[in-house]
């Protein structure tokens, strides 16, 4: 993910003079959350590149869109801003809001892993003032971290998994008149993607993925690409440190065991990755979640 004065959201209301920015942090593997509190402003959001949750914490009850004045704010409302989309806000009074930024990449992972669907064919539904006690109380309980902490920034970004989890399961739906092209055939993908879980342990190589669809390598990542949102090697990166994190969390194997059964060379491989999405070591991942 971007710097977070990259982010377009996070920029638009950072450029704003009444606007204030409490905390903020990257939380690894392409998320980002950020506390504001605001007051009798406007601000726009112009088709952002990525998707952004967003949780009232406090007051908010003259804030509004500007195509929809009748409709207001409240502490725990939450919206949802898909990437892509456009919105203009008004906020007349105080409001103190958590925002939580998500790629495209962390978007395409949560669809073809909760929904088995192709992310392309998929949209984060755009949702203002939405009542999710489960959600609202998930963001209280995020921006009560220390993200400045790395143990507490840890447990930030496994919570942050959870919201979009969340999300993906409960606002997104099929986009409408879409004609899909390239990419693989659905047998092919879900075939695919058990065989890399049950692989992942292995030294999966780009040809031998290929191979299973009978394609070559420069055609297979193309169309893997279509498919999935992203590149094969990504993917494959992603699941792998997707199990290791499990593993630490919920068992007490020795890292270098951790790191072969995700199909790491080895232990310092395994660290120098897991740190690169995470910005941790995997056994400060796990003391954080023994803590």
């Amino acid at each position: 993910m971007p710097a977070l004065d990259h982010l377009q959201v996070f920029n638009a209301l950072n450029a704003s003079p009444n606007a204030r920015l409490e905390l903020s942090a990257h939380l690894g593997d392409g998320l980002a959350a950020a506390l504001w509190s605001n007051r009798d402003d406007a601000r726009d959001y112009q088709a952002p590149s990525h998707h952004t949750l967003s949780c009232y914490i406090a007051d908010g009850t003259g804030t509004f869109r500007r195509q929809r004045p009748a409709d207001r704010g409240a502490p725990d409302k939450l919206c949802v801003m898909p990437a892509g989309h456009e919105s203009n806000w008004v906020i007349n009074g105080s409001i103190r809001l958590a925002h939580l930024y998500i790629s495209e990449e962390q978007f395409a992972l949560g669809c073809t892993r909760l929904l088995d669907r192709e992310p392309r064919e998929m949209q984060l539904r755009e949702a203002t003032f939405l009542d999710d006690p489960q959600q609202a109380a998930r963001f209280r309980q995020l921006i009560d971290m220390d993200w400045s902490e790395p143990g507490e920034r840890l447990l930030a970004s496994s919570l942050a998994h959870d919201i979009i989890d969340h999300a993906v399961l409960n606002q997104v739906g099929l986009r409408h008149g879409l004609k899909l092209r390239g990419g693989l055939a659905p047998h092919q993908r879900r075939q695919l993607v058990d065989y890399i879980e049950a692989h992942l342990d292995q030294p999966l190589t780009l040809g031998e993925l290929a191979l299973r669809c009978n394609l070559s390598e420069y055609h297979f990542a193309r169309m893997f690409r279509a498919s999935f949102g992203l590149p094969p090697h990504q993917y494959l990166l992603a699941r792998r440190l997707h199990r290791a994190c499990r593993l630490l969390r919920l068992g007490t194997p020795a890292l270098g065991e951790v790191a072969l059964a995700c199909g790491f060379a080895s232990a310092s491989h395994f660290s120098n990755r897991f740190r690169q999405a995470l910005g941790a070591t995997p056994g400060e991942y796990r003391a954080a979640f023994r803590a």
